[in-house]
């Protein structure tokens, strides 16, 4: 069966990507999340997004920006999933929340439909675990900003069906993805790496070896990323990189994978990145 209206479950920064994606692919989107006002400030973010990302394309053909546009409803109720093909959840990654999510799905979607979790480091078959298909359950890892980054990790639970992973895998390339699978173990393929390097840069503050500003400015010069490790940090948010280190500590059980104790206290103290105003740098004067 073809992919034509797809649930979109959270409509924070993940969420927004997600949808926007979808819109401009020609998909129907159903967001949903818990308040109208959330809503309304999500689709004015798409708006101003995909009006941002006109000047930066002009030359592909692209659909009019209302067109777009009415191709999104929004819902604070689950009903509408009724006509999903298609599911992707976004919510914070804390497994009190999204288990609460799943069996609501089961409810009211179709049969047929796909439950896509868009998670960096919560078990696959633990998710599946919580529903009545868990063959119909696959990680579908999107990077930040969703419309921009090319790539989507795909993982398979336990029980995910060859037939599930294979619709996924071909959807995300439609909607212009490279799809890389990773099995699933804590942090999958990306974060597996990637949170390690983030949580041994912050090590190399705390102990004084290196200012902030200098160790991102090495490791862009010296290895040619686009960003410093501490700069990537503030915008994935240190929240979500701490829950991502104690589920790789957690899960793994080696310590070279235990959070950095400045980490720990920068989230303590509310200081969560760009979206605090403050993490590694302060943003409040921006």
């Amino acid at each position: 069966m073809s992919i034509e209206v797809v649930g979109v479950i959270g409509a924070g920064v993940m969420g927004v990507g997600v949808a926007q994606n979808l819109a401009q692919t020609g998909h129907r989107v159903i967001l949903l999340d818990t308040s109208d006002d959330i809503l309304e400030s999500a689709v004015q973010k798409i708006r101003q997004n995909v009006r941002f990302s006109r000047l930066f394309n002009k030359t592909s053909p692209q659909d009019p920006l209302e067109e777009v546009m009415e191709r999104i409803t929004t819902t604070t109720t689950y009903d509408p999933l009724h006509k999903a093909d298609f599911v992707v959840e976004n919510v914070v990654e804390k497994w009190d929340v999204k288990k609460e999510i799943y069996p609501q799905l089961d409810q009211v979607c179709p049969e047929h439909c796909v439950f896509a979790a868009n998670t960096s480091c919560i078990s696959i078959t633990k998710i599946g675990s919580v529903t009545n298909r868990p063959d119909r359950i696959i990680g579908m890892h999107f990077m930040n900003p969703v419309p921009l980054m090319v790539l989507v990790e795909g993982i398979s639970g336990l029980q995910t069906s060859p037939e599930t992973f294979s619709k996924v895998k071909s959807f995300a390339e439609y909607l212009g993805k490279t799809f890389v699978e990773a099995k699933d173990m804590p942090g999958f393929a990306v974060n597996r790496i990637l949170m390690p390097m983030i949580n041994e840069a912050v090590y190399t503050l705390h102990e004084g070896i290196a200012s902030v500003e200098d160790i991102d400015a090495a490791m862009k010069l010296g290895t040619n990323q686009p960003m410093g490790p501490l700069t990537l940090a503030d915008f994935i948010g240190l929240d979500t990189c701490l829950a991502i280190m104690n589920v790789l500590h957690d899960g793994l059980g080696d310590t070279k994978y235990r959070p950095c104790p400045l980490l720990v206290k920068y989230v303590e103290a509310g200081w969560l990145g760009r979206k605090s105003g403050r993490g590694f740098y302060n943003y409040a004067a921006q």
